[in-house]
């Protein structure tokens, strides 16, 4: 493995971008949902439900295919390839058809997602991501969003000590990062696994699975 990943980034890549391919490659994939946070389910459906709009799920997760099937116009955007060819194949078999870019978030203007997005999802993308790549995911994500935006960022809380990288975010460096660009931390709470994962529940039990819920500024 570890020379897999000297090979791999000797050829350009980071280690956050390497650590998911292989995830994929082994099927280790504990973000992967059956159903949707609840948090989200709130936000859709609740009594304070959003409107339809534009949404961008960052990473190709059970978001895309909720919000799809709600009503909302979806881009997906992940790295791995493998990660969205399975997610069109879901797509295909719910009638639904968001779109799907293969790229990098910290560059989402550059991938031609556009912008305008009223409602992103990020269930353990921005938590990986090493503190030298955190500001340019700040930037990109607030340069796509429309005022007014949500923005419900999912991640734990503690880091694995074994992890092979940084996996971890605080409400205070959460708080920090994004009101700088511009965001409003509107709430912070514990969040819960997919039920349907034993492996996955114990993770986000043990390294503390956090959820918060942020607005963008209106102007």
């Amino acid at each position: 493995m570890m020379t897999l990943l000297r090979w791999r980034t000797a050829e350009g890549l980071r280690w956050y971008q390497v650590v998911y391919r292989l995830a994929y490659r082994i099927g280790l994939i504990i973000w992967q949902r059956a159903t949707p946070t609840a948090e989200l389910v709130a936000l859709i459906e609740g009594p304070a439900r959003l409107q339809p709009g534009r949404a961008l799920d960052i990473g190709c997760r059970t978001g895309t295919l909720y919000l799809a099937t709600h009503g909302w116009e979806v881009t997906a955007v992940d790295m791995v390839p493998k990660a969205l060819t399975a997610a069109r194949r879901k797509a295909t078999v719910a009638g639904v058809t968001p779109r799907f870019v293969e790229g990098d978030v910290t560059g989402l203007p550059d991938l031609g997602v556009g912008d305008g997005y009223t409602l992103l999802l990020d269930f353990g993308c921005f938590h990986t991501l090493p503190d030298d790549r955190r500001p340019a995911y700040v930037s990109s994500v607030s340069r796509v969003a429309a005022p007014g935006a949500t923005l419900l960022l999912c991640g734990f809380k503690r880091p694995p000590r074994a992890a092979p990288m940084h996996a971890g975010m605080t409400i205070d460096e959460v708080g920090q990062r994004f009101g700088e660009a511009g965001w409003q931390l509107v709430r912070a709470k514990p969040t819960s696994a997919d039920p349907e994962m034993a492996t996955a529940r114990r993770a986000a039990a043990h390294f503390e699975l956090q959820c918060y819920q942020l607005t963008r500024d209106s102007t």
